[in-house]
């Protein structure tokens, strides 16, 4: 009896880096980290919001080829929990929002092939911004889906709205910020929220501190009662002693 092996296919490996660096320079890479981080901690309480950035994001199943690695990027609708990559089959759906940060050896990429790209998956809006205020006139350049094409939304004074996310997009001049029209606030950088979690567990330790003080001075009190009232007993029963022997 001949024995015949099924054949399987193997197995394709996605990869989770391209070989890329994260960015070319400190300005690129200190706002790519705050828009991630910020877009975090306002999405925060959400849990079907994923933030996230410099990830491979794969949209040809099969394909380990057909991949794209947004710098910033939110979609709504999914788990918020850890990925190693993104795979659009997988998830069931694009970014619904993209961040490119536009550089000497990106910026025509970004024009160009990933505005195609994007356009063709699905991502709802574009953004693209120039830290370095060398290579894009207007340094913030703002695209949305209509229609699977992309429309430029005009950018007034540096500032443009995000109808997905509900935040304004602000060029400082210096640098790009995320307004939170609700609350009139730039949504925290990376720094900002690292300072803002060292005061909270600081006061969170000097609450601590008070408790452990309140229960120690709480103990010392509860054990002098007891003293106390084992003292009152004895002179009552001493006391009683005495009237017995009168």
């Amino acid at each position: 009896m001949s024995v015949h092996k099924q054949a399987f296919p193997a197995e394709i490996e996605y990869p989770e880096s391209d070989g890329e660096p994260m960015a070319e320079t400190d300005i690129h890479r200190d706002l790519m980290i705050d828009l991630i981080e910020g877009l975090k901690h306002h999405f925060q309480a959400d849990p079907m919001v994923y933030v996230s950035g410099n990830m491979l994001l794969y949209y040809e199943e099969g394909n380990p080829r057909k991949s794209v690695a947004p710098d910033v990027f939110v979609a709504h609708g999914i788990p918020n929990h850890k990925r190693r990559i993104y795979q659009l089959w997988v998830e069931g759906r694009p970014p619904d929002v993209v961040f490119e940060i536009s550089s000497r050896g990106t910026w025509g990429k970004d024009l160009q092939k990933n505005w195609r790209l994007y356009a063709r998956l699905g991502v709802r809006e574009y953004f693209i911004f120039d830290p370095e205020y060398d290579y894009l006139e207007p340094p913030l350049n703002a695209y949305r889906l209509n229609d699977g094409e992309y429309e430029e939304v005009e950018v007034l004074d540096g500032r443009v709205m995000s109808e997905t996310l509900r935040l304004e997009l602000v060029d400082t001049g210096e640098t790009l910020r995320l307004l939170d029209p609700q609350t009139g606030k730039f949504l925290p950088t990376y720094g900002e929220i690292l300072a803002e979690r060292r005061q909270a567990e600081a006061r969170a330790e000097v609450e601590a501190e008070a408790r452990r003080q309140a229960e120690a001075r709480a103990e010392v009190e509860a054990e002098a009662r007891r003293l106390a009232e084992s003292e009152l007993a004895r002179l009552r029963e001493e006391l009683a002693r005495l009237k017995q022997q009168g």
